[in-house]
C-alpha cells in the first residue's frame, strides 16, 4: 500500500520543542498539554502570532527536534513488509532544506528525498493512507484517515468523522496491518460471492462490495461475463 506519512507530531516532537522555545525565550511556562489550538500563540497570550512562529523558522531549530518514540522502527518495518512510504509535510518554504537535512534525514536515516512530498494540499495527493495529527489534513482526502492523538486534537470526534484515532505507533502498525488483511481479502473474494453477500447481508458488506459489484454489473451488461475476460479492477 501507499503509506502517506506526516512529519510535524507525527513521526517527530515538533510541539514540543516549540513550546520549550517560546518558554526560553520569553520566559513563560506554558506545557505541551496546553497547546489546545492548531494555533500555538493561542496558549501565549501577551505575545504576537509573528513572535511565537519565529521561533521554528531560526536557525538550528530543527535539529533540536526529536522523534517520537517508536516511529522510525515502525517506518523501517512497514517498509520492510513492503509498504511504499511517503513523508507528506507543510513545512515553510524557507525551513524544508534545515529541516530535511537536520531532521528527517538525520533522525530517519533510511528515508531519501524521493520519498518526500511538500505541500499544503495534502488532499491532492493520491494514497491509500494518510497519517496525520491535522484534522484539516484528513477531512476530505481520499485515503484511509489515521489521526495521530495531539493536544489540540483531543476533543475531537475522530469516528464520527470518519477517521481512526492512535496514540502511538505500535497502533499506527497495528491499523495498517488490519488494513492490508482486509485489502487481500476483498482481492481474493469472487466477483459473484460478492455480488451474492451483498443480497443478503449488512450495510456495511454492502458497502465493503460495492467496489467489485459495480464493476461486476458493469462488464455483465456490456455482455462480458466475470471469468471470460479481464480481471475486473479493484
Amino acid at each position: 500500500m501507499i503509506l502517506l506519512v506526516d512529519m510535524d507530531d507525527t513521526i517527530e516532537q515538533l510541539l514540543e520543542a516549540w513550546v520549550r522555545g517560546v518558554n526560553e525565550r520569553y520566559g513563560r511556562s506554558v506545557t505541551y498539554d496546553e497547546i489546545t489550538s492548531w494555533d500555538v500563540s493561542a496558549a501565549y497570550p501577551g505575545l504576537t502570532r509573528e513572535q511565537v512562529y519565529a521561533i521554528p523558522a531560526e536557525p538550528g531549530f530543527w535539529g533540536k527536534v526529536e522523534p517520537i518514540p517508536g516511529a522510525a522502527e515502525s517506518l523501517r518495518h512497514l517498509m520492510g513488509a513492503g509498504h511504499d512510504v511517503f513523508i507528506v509535510t507543510a513545512t515553510p518554504a524557507e525551513q524544508v532544506q534545515e529541516k530535511m537535512n537536520d531532521l528527517l534525514f538525520k533522525r530517519f536515516p533510511f528515508l531519501s528525498w524521493d520519498q518526500v512530498i511538500v505541500t499544503s494540499k495534502k488532499q491532492m495527493i493520491r494514497g491509500d493512507v494518510l497519517i496525520d495529527d491535522g484534522v484539516h489534513n484528513l477531512e476530505g482526502g481520499d485515503y484511509v484517515k489515521i489521526l495521530m492523538t495531539a493536544p489540540h486534537n483531543r476533543s475531537y470526534d475522530a469516528e464520527k468523522n470518519g477517521m481512526i484515532r492512535v496514540h502511538n505507533w505500535r497502533q499506527v502498525e497495528e491499523v495498517i496491518q488490519k488494513i492490508k488483511s482486509e485489502k487481500e481479502t476483498m482481492k481474493s473474494m469472487s466477483i459473484p460471492r460478492c455480488h451474492a453477500l451483498l443480497n443478503v447481508s449488512a450495510k456495511a458488506m454492502a458497502s465493503a462490495c460495492y467496489p467489485l459489484v459495480s464493476a461486476y454489473h458493469s462488464r455483465t451488461i456490456s455482455g462480458v461475463a466475470p471469468g471470460n475476460g479481464s480481471s475486473a479492477k479493484t
